[in-house]
């Protein structure tokens, strides 16, 4: 959607530009995902780092010499530093947001010492696992994901992040939540797509949307009789045209599916009032297409 909004903006007709754009910035999610999670791994290292050069002051006091290490060595970190997956991950995908940016993660190390959590998780001189993993999920839902600062960075560092944000950080949620104690290597880093499919429907969506613009737009043309063309919010028409797409060329996609994700779209990127003005259109839309057999449906699931 974003990516045709950004082709009608820049009067572009470009197609095969404008898809590896679209391409590039999915593909960037998995960048934002290891930006995120390897900021655990770089706070874990900064304190380490603080501890080790505290402990060498040549007027340290005895807690600086011999410090509280609970914190560094968390299991969680543990994890993770010894993880095959994300460490290849890293490396492929060349992830070095954090040696450019380590002001932020003294930000955010700052910000997890100075909270209840830290506090609390400290004060014990004895850990288990649960409490090592639950310190971490606090940790990253309460101080780290929330934080200001951190979202300025991403959003300066890649535009196309900004509403992939939420998505990879209940992922990462997810996953740390489900931590075991021996994990050997069953955390993965999360594939961007599904399998080959999932990838092909991106681009016959974009393709098919962009190439049968005019003939999708007279679907609905005579749907809005209050309403000139040129009142209709863009990204209705876009949100309209993509919906109906799926409907005539995409036999697979169950009608609900469609609707459900089209309205959700509305409400998250149009105005106020569009999911209700866009669910009428399509809604009688559905019932004329059926009657007159253009949309046909196949496949499990369609109700």
């Amino acid at each position: 959607m974003q990516s045709i909004y950004a082709m009608h903006q820049n009067g572009s007709d470009n197609l095969e530009k404008e898809e590896k754009f679209l391409f590039y910035s999915i593909d960037n999610i998995q960048d934002l995902y290891l930006t995120m999670i390897s900021s655990l791994l770089e706070i874990c290292k900064k304190e380490a780092e603080f501890l080790h050069k505290s402990s060498l002051k040549h007027l340290a006091t005895p807690e600086e010499r011999k410090p509280n290490e609970k914190f560094i060595k968390n299991s969680i970190f543990q994890i993770l530093a010894e993880n095959n997956s994300l460490s290849i991950a890293l490396e492929t995908r060349k992830i070095d947001a954090w040696t450019l940016h380590e002001d932020y993660i003294s930000l955010l190390l700052n910000a997890i010492k100075a909270s209840s959590f830290y506090t609390q998780y400290m004060a014990k001189s004895t850990t288990s696992f649960e409490e090592d993993r639950q310190l971490i999920v606090d940790l990253f839902a309460e101080v780290i994901a929330p934080n200001e600062k951190l979202y300025e960075f991403l959003e300066d560092d890649k535009l196309t992040w900004i509403d992939d944000i939420p998505l990879v950080n209940t992922q990462i949620l997810k996953q740390l939540k489900a931590f075991q104690p021996i994990m050997d290597d069953d955390f993965a880093v999360p594939k961007v797509y599904k399998d080959s499919d999932d990838k092909a429907f991106v681009k016959d969506l974009f393709r098919k949307t962009i190439l049968n613009e005019s003939e999708l737009g007279k679907e609905f043309a005579d749907k809005t009789p209050n309403w000139d063309s040129d009142r209709i919010a863009e990204i209705d028409t876009i949100i309209l045209k993509m919906a109906i797409c799926e409907f005539l060329k995409f036999p697979s996609i169950p009608v609900k599916v469609t609707l459900n994700e089209y309205l959700e779209l509305a409400k998250e990127y149009s105005t106020p009032k569009s999911s209700i003005f866009i669910n009428g259109i399509l809604d009688n839309l559905v019932k004329e297409l059926e009657s007159n057999k253009k949309m046909l449906k196949t496949g499990r699931g369609l109700m």
